[in-house]
């Protein structure tokens, strides 16, 4: 049972426990959550004087939840004349509805107290513990509590109403209330966050979708969304339900810019509710087939916003792409790198795929034009700031060793890249991956280059650099010995000989030599790497191996979903089944949502997949990979102004259908079966 329960709305989220309560925590942040600021710290619910304990919660719908709550602990003895429901729902402001039920035959009185503080932490502060330097105020009024953090420039305010009368004091509201027999009280609590600028305005006034909106506003816009995308028809509930699940989350985690005001996907709740370069890009190469419209936004913020100039604090060079971008204070006051952070080495050539393969699917030949210089400011930094050692790779080192990023991969936690025994390399690193995706990038520009850029010459030089890359790969990232590719290479060139994941993504870029790619695919789905639940991120006889551990032995359902569509590009069709059935079939077991990550053990083992303590959920790229998936089991591919549909349906799936498939060929359908499903209907 989960612990923890959230609602969120674009850039507005809550995090609290099973019982609506909110408390500063340290392990995990508990909280009122806008533009990485915490603007609620404490909603603690008191009914004379006692914490209350949940009964149930409704939780199926992103942005409101409900709690029934009780006094005492729920037992077969317990028989309460009361009873609490907490009515909570999300759209800019918070509005909780809260309901004390007199159960009895008698007039009760009860005094119902709602703690309440703001600590306006900024989410890197929860993270590493730090102090804050601005100064917390608290103003109490007439059925209004307001709470102010200033620094500088940086303002940020949290107003609270209610709509009962209270005694208010600086540490929240009181209630003394009397309810008759059988008789309810309620009181209506808003919670408003004000972000204000330096000509001392409400940002949040400004923003179209970030202003205070109805929960029927939401409603209506979430219902759209879901139904733009195509249609799922199947016989196998747990595809059925990830993918309803999966769009309905991708709803909730679409975020707006304050800079720019247009709404992007957010990386994931509770860390990541923001702008990420790989995890935008990954995320749009899933959905891509679904909702293609999510895609321009993503790719202009990121072009807007490549890198102009070398700066070490942020670990910027020209032409590359961000890594995160962040709103809180300690971005603000250069505390942190991220305003933006350049620290990732793929989301460079990722970007260049990305254009690529939204062409491909709707014909936006306008973008390809519009976007021409950032790509080409892409494909030089790969080939210049990005090949640290002047080898022909794509390498990363930060630049900032107090706040910069060891590992710059997807990969990105410090002990992630090992070598078979678990040492770690020196830096700079070059993982096998990104030479993938560098490879990718290339043929893709030159693609761009030829047909949209009339530039025939830069798309031979890039043809012709793509073939060196690959040849040069083969030779020194293969292991004869071991018959598969090293992770990374060390600064001196040594193969860091770890068997892991990322060998999938190899196959996703097509680096891959044919005459290797059956030995990579047996790898991938051999008892090493393979769970049962998907391909682990380090195989479990490998020195750092760890089923709980962040990068080196869980299961990312992302990660899979690449490793599936790398395995149908090179022709392993059951395997790619293999991993669908695997990542879909976990995901019953999470009531249809993949977390960020799970634990690698053996499905034989725990028969279910175990929950990783602290992953992010809802998660852009994890809600994506059930639409990858879907599009592997169905064979999707565009090919000029038609899509090629060649499924291949997993055993015990039965019929898959998508309906009203969107691209350049207008809207299609597709339709797969599983062989047995396709023999009983022969019989």
């Amino acid at each position: 049972m989960k612990q923890l329960v959230s609602i969120l709305d674009g850039n507005t989220f809550v995090v609290s426990d099973r019982r609506g309560d909110i408390e500063p925590a340290l392990d995990f942040p508990t909280g009122l959550f806008s533009f990485d600021t915490r603007f609620l710290s404490t909603w603690r619910l008191l009914l004379d004087g006692e914490r209350l304990h949940a009964l149930s919660i409704d939780d199926t719908e992103s942005f409101r939840t409900r709690y029934f709550l009780v006094p005492g602990e729920p037992s077969h003895y317990l028989d309460a004349k009361v009873s609490v429901i907490r009515s909570r729902a999300i759209g800019g402001s918070l509005e909780e509805e809260l309901t004390v039920l007199n159960h009895s035959g008698q007039e009760m009185a009860f005094t119902v107290r709602m703690e309440m503080a703001a600590d306006f932490a900024d989410l890197f502060e929860i993270k590493d513990t730090q102090r804050k330097n601005g100064h917390n105020t608290a103003a109490p009024g007439e059925d209004t509590l307001r709470l102010n953090y200033r620094r500088d420039a940086f303002h940020r305010e949290t107003v609270i109403n209610s709509s009962a009368p209270a005694q208010v004091d600086r540490k929240g509201m009181t209630f003394p209330v009397q309810i008759g027999p059988h008789g309810e009280w309620t009181t209506r609590l808003t919670v408003t966050t004000m972000i204000y600028g330096a000509r001392g305005e409400d940002i949040r006034t400004l923003l179209p979708y970030s202003g205070n909106r109805t929960v029927a506003a939401i409603e209506v816009e979430h219902a759209d969304f879901v139904a733009r995308a195509p249609k799922l028809g199947c016989d196998y509930q747990p595809l059925a339900g990830a993918y309803q699940r999966s769009l309905s989350d991708l709803a909730a985690l679409r975020y707006e810019s304050i800079a720019l005001g247009v709404r992007l996907m957010a990386a994931g709740l509770p860390w990541f509710m923001t702008l990420f370069g790989r995890d935008s890009i990954i995320t749009s190469l899933q959905v891509l087939p679904f909702l293609p419209e999510l895609i321009p936004p993503t790719l202009t913020m990121l072009a807007g916003l490549q890198g102009h100039r070398l700066d070490d604090f942020r670990d910027e060079d020209p032409g590359k792409i961000l890594h995160e971008l962040r709103y809180g204070e300690t971005a603000g006051f250069e505390e942190q790198p991220h305003s933006p952070y350049y620290g990732a080495a793929d989301s460079t050539p990722l970007f260049v795929v990305l254009l690529d393969e939204y062409e491909r699917w709707t014909g936006d030949v306008e973008m390809v034009k519009k976007l021409e210089f950032p790509v080409r400011a892409a494909l030089a930094w790969i080939d210049t700031y990005g090949d640290l050692l002047g080898t022909g790779y794509l390498w990363y080192q930060t630049r900032n060793p107090k706040s910069g990023l060891e590992n710059q991969c997807w990969k990105d936690s410090w002990d992630a890249i090992s070598y078979s025994d678990g040492r770690l390399p020196s830096f700079p690193r070059a993982t096998c991956e990104l030479q993938g995706y560098a490879y990718d990038a290339k043929l893709r520009g030159a693609r761009m280059a030829r047909l949209f850029w009339n530039d025939p010459q830069y798309a031979e030089q890039l043809e012709r650099e793509a073939a060196e890359l690959k040849e040069r790969f083969n030779r020194d990232f293969w292991l004869p010995d071991k018959e598969y590719y090293a992770l990374a290479l060390d600064s001196d060139g040594t193969p860091v000989d770890a068997l892991s994941s990322n060998i999938g993504h190899l196959l996703w870029s097509g680096i891959v030599d044919e005459s290797r790619a059956k030995r990579i695919a047996q790898h991938l789905l051999g008892p090493r790497l393979f769970s049962g639940w998907g391909v682990r991120t380090l195989a479990d006889d490998q020195g750092r191996y760890n089923p709980i551990g962040y990068h080196v032995g869980t299961v990312w359902p992302f990660d899979n979903s690449i490793i599936a569509w790398g395995l149908w590009k090179y022709g392993f069709r059951e395997e790619a089944g293999q991993i669908c059935e695997a990542v879909l079939g976990a995901s019953r077991y999470f009531e249809g949502r993949l977390p960020e990550v799970f634990a690698g053990y053996e499905r034989d083992l725990t028969e279910y997949p175990v929950q990783y303590p602290t992953a992010c959920s809802p998660q852009a790229w994890s809600a994506g990979a059930p639409l990858l998936l879907l599009r592997v089991i169905l064979g999707l591919e565009p090919q000029g102004e038609h899509l090629i549909i060649d499924p291949y349906v997993p055993s015990g799936m039965g019929r898959v259908e998508l309906l009203d498939i969107p691209g350049r060929w207008g809207r299609v359908d597709a339709l797969g079966r599983s062989r047995e499903d396709q023999a009983n209907r022969q019989e």
